[in-house]
């Protein structure tokens, strides 16, 4: 059966795989707009280490889902779902071709199949877990969270706070363990277009890392350092109790400069963690990829005929 949604694009992949240059390039060819699927771009100021569009780049196409919270705010899957769903309807009214590029799965597994049901976020019982982690360590609360739903401690690490957060709220608030809730099938209406899903990573895994240190090289060279001292210059920051413990600052590079100009590190260790954390994020999401039926894969350099072609034919028939 014809599937007569209109079409979108998916470019998932791993940090530094080129899928931001492969979005440009396919929204000034095909008529779209660009859908940031990124946790760390939704934050303003990040821009140098989370590799944020400049402004070049969003006056020659539309870009949605940037700096929608200031770094010292969270920022849930869910509400990342409905701000997302909401760009990729208007792209659409447009007559646009939504092209949806980034590397953060839970964001496109909510946007794109939507979510199990389970309790909205509480600020009150966040800010009591928050004031305990702060008494005790989140170490301490991850042991909570073992007794209440040992499935969701193996699954978080004891220095995942947001995570370990999430699951005691959720558990407090409702007495069922998060992993409980978390099997329930998604709740949502249909995603309004057929979606042609491409996996975009070089064939050898030495090739990104290498493209992964020269990257983080540029951004020093580009003032990354720069950009870190201004945000913790930032009242919000200077006077949080637990910055490294938020979301933004936790996002690989930013953490390890922050350990830096703490005093922590040194500048050569500081790069060599910064690219370490940058691998082993882009470890878990070859993971996420690999477990995610319907992908295509496609190296952006050397298959770009190719993927050109399949997204060509997408456009006309089904996705």
């Amino acid at each position: 059966m014809t599937d007569a949604r209109p079409p979108a694009i998916a470019l998932m992949g791993p940090t530094a795989s080129g899928k931001s240059a492969l979005a440009l390039a396919l929204a000034e060819r095909l008529g779209g707009e660009i859908v940031s699927v990124d946790s760390a771009l939704v934050y303003r100021g990040l821009d140098i280490g989370a590799a944020k569009p400049d402004a070049a780049e969003r006056a020659r196409v539309a870009h949605h889902m940037l700096d929608l919270r200031d770094p010292w705010q969270t920022y849930s899957a869910a509400e990342f779902a409905v701000d997302a769903r909401r760009a990729v309807d208007d792209v659409l009214a447009r007559g646009r071709l939504p092209i949806l590029a980034g590397g953060t799965g839970l964001y496109f597994a909510a946007l794109l199949e939507g979510l199990s049901p389970m309790p909205p976020a509480d600020p009150a019982t966040r800010a009591a877990i928050a004031a305990q982690a702060a008494a005790l360590g989140w170490p301490a609360l991850h042991a909570q969270l073992a007794t209440v739903d040992p499935e969701a401690a193996a699954r978080i690490g004891p220095g995942d706070p947001q995570r370990i957060q999430r699951a005691l709220e959720v558990h407090r608030l409702s007495g069922v363990p998060i992993s409980d809730w978390q099997r329930r099938p998604p709740e949502g209406p249909r995603f309004p277009a057929r979606v042609l899903q491409l996996a975009i990573a070089p064939p050898e895994r030495a090739e990104l890392h290498a493209r992964i240190a020269a990257r983080f090289d540029a951004m020093l060279a580009a003032g990354f350092l720069d950009e870190v001292r201004a945000l913790r210059a930032l009242p919000q920051l200077r006077t949080h109790p637990a910055p490294l413990d938020l979301p933004a600052i936790r996002a690989v590079g930013y953490r390890q400069a922050w350990e830096h100009l703490d005093g922590l590190t040194d500048a050569a260790t500081m790069r060599e963690r910064a690219i370490a954390a940058t691998r082993q994020l882009a470890k878990r999401q070859f993971t996420w990829l690999r477990g995610r039926p319907g992908l295509r894969w496609f190296d952006p350099v050397r298959d770009r005929v190719a993927l050109e072609a399949a997204v060509d034919a997408a456009l006309v028939g089904g996705a």
